[in-house]
């Protein structure tokens, strides 16, 4: 008898004694399952000595008591050797996605701010502060319009900017943002696009970084990873970032449409404040004008001409909604918050 016809007989016999061979089930051909990889398995069972299948309970592997001494077999597992695993190559990590992207948090130097006469929330009951009030509720009122009034395109975009140099539009624009950082219903971004000369960092005790002009520049660049999150609840800042010759042409580029088409959808309760170039020396802030929502002008009382003013404004006449702010005031010490005062014509001049 062959070794194929033992193992046959054996595996014939398992059956009887009623042990359950799963990879051997009735029916199949005896050749076939010396052909797998259990082969080894029927050689092992082919091999028993008889005793041990007297005892239906005993595992066919696992000598009998009472069998006889025999050569120790090897026994093979019945159980499917497991596969090695292919090495598989590592994947590339993935890009990174707006939304996997922190915006670095900074701390604005609020006892500066304090020195320098800006609002802050020790003085959120000041004169300031409420002056500031009166002149940013039209711009919010103009944000979200009611009674079916018509809407503005990307009326969350603000310009503020003023004729000359030295008029406090930039002592103005961060107050603005300080006072709607305060509201319950909106979130603030300051916008330093004052990228001839740019300011707020400085007067915020915050250093140099990349900002608006790196992201137009450079298209691997996101807003996530140049805007500034502080410590004012609220309130993030866009630096102006590195300055170039060709500003200009950079402000008026699709690049530059396309990003404020991006910072006026994403996030409606988000005001944007944009602290822009003088009008009159510059031309930055009549291309970035024409695509604002709205736009604020600050005219220092008893210093600027009215003429200059007046051409000013000649340069606004496409802009939908352009209001003006009369800053620094006369007032006494004692009301006057810090030195400054605010006058605005919000309806006069709006059109």
């Amino acid at each position: 008898m062959n070794i194929i016809e033992q193992a046959a007989k054996r595996l014939e016999e398992l059956r009887r004694a009623g042990v359950d061979i799963p990879w051997a089930a009735a029916g199949t051909n005896e050749a076939e399952v010396l052909a797998t990889p259990h082969a080894a398995v029927a050689h092992a069972a082919a091999a028993l000595p008889a005793p041990a299948l007297a005892h239906p309970s005993a595992h066919p592997l696992a000598p009998a008591a009472a069998a006889p001494a025999a050569t120790p077999l090897r026994v093979v597992s019945s159980e499917p050797a497991a596969a090695v695993p292919e090495a598989v190559p590592a994947r590339p990590a993935p890009a990174r996605t707006s939304r996997d992207r922190r915006s670095k948090e900074v701390q604005l130097d609020m006892d500066l701010l304090l020195r320098q006469g800006y609002l802050v929330r020790e003085t959120s009951q000041s004169l300031l502060a409420d002056q500031l009030r009166i002149i940013k509720r039209p711009l919010l009122r103009n944000v979200h319009p009611e009674g079916g009034a018509a809407t503005l395109r990307r009326p969350n975009l603000v310009l503020v900017t003023s004729a000359l140099p030295g008029e406090g539009k930039t002592f103005f624009a961060v107050n603005l943002a300080m006072s709607i950082a305060m509201e319950v219903d909106h979130s603030v971004l300051l916008v330093d696009a004052d990228v001839v000369r740019p300011a707020v960092l400085q007067r915020c005790g915050i250093k140099p970084t990349q900002g608006l002009m790196d992201v137009l520049c450079n298209p691997s660049l996101d807003l996530a990873d140049v805007m500034l999150k502080t410590n004012v609840p609220k309130l993030s800042i866009l630096p102006a970032g590195t300055a170039m010759k060709q500003s200009s042409e950079m402000l008026a580029s699709g690049a530059m449409d396309r990003l404020l088409d991006e910072l006026a959808q994403k996030y409606s309760d988000r005001i944007v404040i944009f602290d822009a170039p003088p009008l009159l020396p510059t031309t930055e802030s009549r291309v970035l004008a024409s695509r604002m929502g709205q736009v604020l002008m600050v005219v220092e009382a008893n210093r600027t001409e009215q003429s200059r003013v007046a051409q000013a404004y000649a340069a606004l006449e496409h802009c939908p909604v352009v209001m003006s702010v009369l800053n620094k005031t006369s007032a006494s010490k004692a009301t006057a918050g810090y030195g400054y005062g605010y006058g605005a014509d919000m309806s006069a001049l709006a059109r």
